[in-house]
């Protein structure tokens, strides 16, 4: 039986690599972090430890685990603190889609390129599912070695990032708004809380993995996460509208059918793919004061602004 004590034991992963093999590398140890930090399927109730596997495992790009490695680097934080702290902001990010997926909210039934929690499970499943991949990422948090420090900061950041001024925050505007004409600014309030606000945490608890972060360190890294954060919205508005669903792993279009407002309908196609450009800059230019200790986190930025899906 797996429990959150356990620890994925990996090698650090070296700069030296290839962006796409670091990637790679990343995504394989964060697949076997998360499946032995979720409890065994076959542990009582096992309907719901199957339906919080499902959601979490084998799926995904794992962008937030990806930030939270690539921000750990710039103070070689322990490759098992790394695991833990990537591991909870994306069981959040788990969490936030089983929820934002069921009939409630909205109402899909296509996620990752195979059926939503709620479709396979049912929906009270799914709900439960959702609310505890939420305390499991908590409890993953606090588990094992680290300054105490560092920990609880971490627990903060990651509750302030999950909470009503934070992605729930964002998500509440979000259905709100259903059919509203909202202007560029009110837009972007609600994307940097909703989608902004955990690719933050993903960066910063990457970085507190390390240490506690000077004033100006977190102050470089908070303007590179707002910039990737926004552009990763921003993306997912022009892809939502320009690609289809085998491509997305979801129902493409649904924005548009669903009245949301988007980048796309506010600003216009074109206007939008400008937009992202001019935020991958402001990420690259934030984190200039860290050198080649942010490579990966530059090649982050281009990946999230440049990705087909």
């Amino acid at each position: 039986m797996t429990n959150a004590s356990q620890e994925v034991m990996q090698p650090a992963v070296q700069s030296v690599q290839s962006f796409d093999a670091w990637m790679a590398a990343v995504q394989a140890t964060m697949e076997q972090a998360l499946s032995s930090f979720l409890p065994d399927a076959a542990q009582a109730p096992q309907e719901l430890h199957q339906a919080m596997r499902y959601a979490a495992l084998d799926g995904g790009k794992r962008v937030r685990p990806l930030l939270a490695f690539a921000a750990g680097e710039l103070f070689a934080a322990a490759p098992q603190q790394l695991q833990r702290a990537a591991a909870a902001v994306e069981m959040i990010h788990a969490y936030s889609l089983v929820h934002d997926d069921m009939p409630c909210m909205d109402d899909d039934a296509l996620r990752r390129g195979k059926p939503t929690v709620h479709v396979k499970f049912g929906q009270a499943s799914a709900l439960l599912a959702g609310d505890a991949l939420q305390a499991q990422a908590f409890l993953v948090l606090t588990d094992g070695a680290g300054d105490a420090d560092c920990k609880l900061a971490m627990v903060r950041l990651l509750a302030q990032a999950s909470g009503s001024l934070g992605m729930c925050g964002g998500q509440a505007i979000d259905l709100a708004s259903v059919g509203l004409h909202l202007s560029r600014q009110q837009l972007e309030q609600m994307h940097r809380l909703k989608t902004g606000a955990l690719l933050r945490a993903a960066v910063l608890l990457g970085a507190l993995s390390g240490k506690l972060l000077t004033p100006t360190e977190e102050q470089a890294l908070d303007r590179y996460a707002a910039g990737v954060g926004l552009a990763f919205q921003v993306v997912d508005d022009i892809l939502d509208a320009t690609a289809d669903s085998a491509t997305l792993g979801k129902t493409a279009g649904k924005d548009a059918a669903d009245n949301k407002p988007t980048y796309v309908s506010i600003l216009g196609l074109d206007a939008s793919k400008a937009l992202a450009e001019q935020l991958r800059q402001d990420a690259h230019a934030a984190i200039l004061s860290f050198g080649d200790k942010a490579q990966r986190l530059r090649e982050l930025a281009d990946l999230i602004v440049q990705r087909k899906a």
